[in-house]
């Protein structure tokens, strides 16, 4: 059978009315189709993907970060590659796409108006699925299981949303030809163009190529014709040395990263112009080639220059022949930098808060944010002391974005919500086979992850005296080692503790060891508590939350003035998160008329409050305070004095309510509302 061009209109037309009938088991000619086209939309209502719904399988953010971990080699090989093919088709309405196998999406990049576009029309965002069997016809997951490149034209999409864009995808395959990713080309189907499909496939190619030579690197037994092309291609810099270190062949990516000349390097001892993390004489040291290591942050200075070190991930792996000696080493060096931002932002591991987010303006939060932009200003540990509820955690984030590693990843761990046997390997990670059921692949600490950034270690009272012990070791080695590894990890980071114990006492109890407590306590943040910082603070606060929610949900909540002194004269053993959970309770039980009142209060606040309303009900009583007549100095209970204030301001001012607002300082519809709840009649007040 001759079948038309996929975007001729015609074949478009003419799928679109196949679809309807095929969703519907009706018969039809399907025979103009394209038989993989057809066979996948078969594949698709036998899986019973529904064609009008969004697709919406999406991992939760702890298994986004795991599978972004597991393929972190695989993710910083891909993305380059899918800069290069976004640097031709950047401005046409196109995004490039990279997936796991099961067509679950790790990275992406293209135009801000079709990813905006695709993230609201069929929720394609990171850790979205598009395996066939869940989101039906398209590009990668119908790709991927036929495992050949695949280019899907508007109305050949299985579900409906997806019908206006032409897909390109191409598998990834190994070296034992196992597929290991898709990457995809994705535009409105207007824009698309047959060629696409060639430029996704070249790079797949180019892409399968450099991970088989980056896993055959470790067994290269001979230098051939072809190794200066292939080399030359990596995207890493390539240093090849022989036994004695000199090199013998490096990449331009090598020499632009460092800013070295060829002329002046080849043949040369790398070590005559080069030092490592700043503790190999450049004259006579090889112990940073003693081992292999991989993907290793290492300080990279440059002999006799006057420039900054620089920060590169560094792989050293022996070249050996068949009888397994040695016969050179390569060197690798890769940018930092990828590796940090998809840790930063697709791990989720970045500080939101600022100074400018705390919100107070008490003197004891004054000298609090004082103290805190002079510890942001320096590199030394901070402990953060506090009750619960003080906002430790909003602190530490604003000492975070204020300091020099504020482009750096955030990491909070709360010590206290760990159990004792998976502290270390949460802070510290582990190698592969370490236990039984854990990632096949080993996994990372949260101090590998906070590389570059800040680890937070909130209620570190709590930590257990052995990881106390490993956590004095990491702050004086600056190494982490994971859990079954042999080798330590050098680690860059500022650490923020926090507790709301008193640590003096748990080092005189024998909970927490002394000189850990020396070694975070270079710099002291006091966290005020709400009662310390007094009743302006507590009203800042509260327009603050009530505000923030009236912003985002578009509301028009109001607070009466008698809520400001009834939340004023309460004690607050739980601090700013109580004063939230107070105002986010009074806000969900409020009328249609949208008005706080203290009736929404819990009744432990008015219950507290009472006395000192009574003594105000009498300073409001007095002549000297001026314009209600003077009412019965005893001590009333919430309702009584509110309405004995009403009955003084109508009184006075002879029934005018709008007067009796003013002088109670109430809004007018709130004071009409009372009125009808204590059921005053105004007529009384008018003779």
């Amino acid at each position: 059978m001759n079948y038309q061009h996929p975007n001729s209109e015609s074949y478009q037309n003419q799928l679109q009315t196949a679809w309807e009938h095929f969703i519907n088991n009706e018969d039809h000619d399907y025979s103009f189709i394209r038989p993989q086209v057809l066979e996948s939309w078969k594949r698709s209502r036998a899986a019973n993907v529904n064609p009008f719904r969004t697709v919406s399988e999406i991992l939760s953010p702890d298994a986004l970060n795991l599978k972004v971990n597991n393929n972190m080699s695989l993710i910083e090989i891909v993305h380059p590659y899918m800069e290069r093919l976004y640097s031709m088709i950047s401005g046409t309405g196109a995004y490039i796409l990279f997936t796991d196998p099961e067509g679950y999406l790790l990275d992406y990049i293209g135009d801000d108006e079709i990813i905006s576009g695709g993230q609201k029309l069929s929720n394609l965002v990171l850790g979205a699925c598009r395996h066939e069997s869940v989101a039906g016809t398209n590009a990668i997951g119908t790709a991927a299981h036929l495992k050949t490149p695949l280019q899907i034209w508007g109305n050949e999409h299985y579900c409906k949303k997806h019908k206006i864009y032409t897909c390109s995808g191409s598998p990834i395959l190994d070296s034992n030809n196992n597929i290991i990713g898709v990457i995809n080309v994705t535009l409105l189907k207007d824009n698309a163009h047959p060629h696409t499909l060639g430029m996704v496939m070249s790079a797949a190619d180019s892409i399968s190529k450099e991970i088989k030579l980056t896993q055959a690197i470790k067994n290269i037994e001979q230098i051939s014709a072809q190794r200066n092309a292939i080399i030359e291609n990596m995207t890493s810099g390539l240093f090849l040395l022989t036994p004695t270190y000199r090199i013998s062949q490096v990449n331009r990516h090598a020499l632009d990263m460092l800013g070295l000349p060829y002329e002046q390097v080849i043949g040369k001892n790398i070590l005559s112009f080069i030092t490592i993390d700043d503790n190999i004489p450049c004259d006579n040291s090889h112990a940073f080639f003693k081992r292999e290591r991989y993907n290793e942050e290492a300080t990279i200075s440059l002999v006799h220059s006057s420039d900054p070190p620089k920060r590169f991930r560094v792989s050293v792996q022996f070249i050996k022949d068949n009888q397994k000696n040695i016969t050179g080493t390569l060197l690798r060096f890769n940018e930092t930098e990828l590796i940090n931002t998809l840790v930063k932002n697709v791990g989720g591991f970045n500080a939101h808060y600022t100074f400018s987010s705390i919100v107070g303006s008490s003197d004891p939060v004054k000298k609090m944010i004082n103290a805190c932009k002079k510890a942001a200003m320096r590199d030394s540990n901070v402990l953060i002391c506090g009750e619960s509820g003080t906002g430790k955690e909003l602190v530490a984030q604003a000492i975070h974005n204020g300091s020099s590693v504020a482009s750096g990843p955030f990491v909070a761990i709360n010590c206290a919500s760990i159990p004792n046997s998976l502290v270390e390997s949460e802070l510290f990670g582990y190698e592969k086979g370490t236990f039984t059921g854990a990632d096949k692949n080993g996994r990372p600490g949260k101090f590998e992850m906070a590389n570059g950034g800040t680890i937070f270690l909130d209620e570190i009272g709590d930590m257990p005296l052995d990881i106390q012990a490993t956590l004095l070791r990491v702050i004086q080695t600056k190494e982490v080692v994971r859990i079954g590894g042999r080798y330590p990890k050098p680690i860059n980071i500022r650490i923020i503790a926090a507790t709301n114990q008193n640590l003096l006492q748990s080092i005189d109890d024998k909970t927490f060891r002394k000189d850990l407590y020396y070694r975070l306590n270079v710099f002291t943040i006091n966290t005020p508590s709400l009662a310390e910082r007094g009743p302006s603070d507590i009203r800042l606060l509260t327009k603050h939350f009530v505000d923030t929610y009236n912003r985002e949900k578009k509301q028009n909540i109001t607070i009466v003035p008698e809520v400001f002194s009834i939340l004023e004269t309460y004690s607050w053993p739980g601090n700013v998160r109580q004063l939230e959970n107070v105002i986010e309770r009074a806000i969900n039980l409020t009328e249609k008329d949208g008005i706080i009142t203290a009736d929404l209060l819990p009744d432990e606040l008015v219950r507290q409050a009472a006395p000192a309303l009574s003594v105000l009900t009498e300073d409001m009583a007095s002549p000297a305070k001026g314009n209600l007549p003077v009412m019965p100095q005893k001590q009333l209970n919430l309702k009584e004095h509110e309405k004995a204030l009403i009955l003084s301001a109508l009184e006075k001012t002879a029934g005018n309510v709008t007067k009796a607002s003013k002088a109670l300082d109430m809004n007018i519809r709130t004071l009409y509302r009372k009125l009808d709840k204590y059921q005053i009649d105004l007529s009384a007040f008018r003779g």
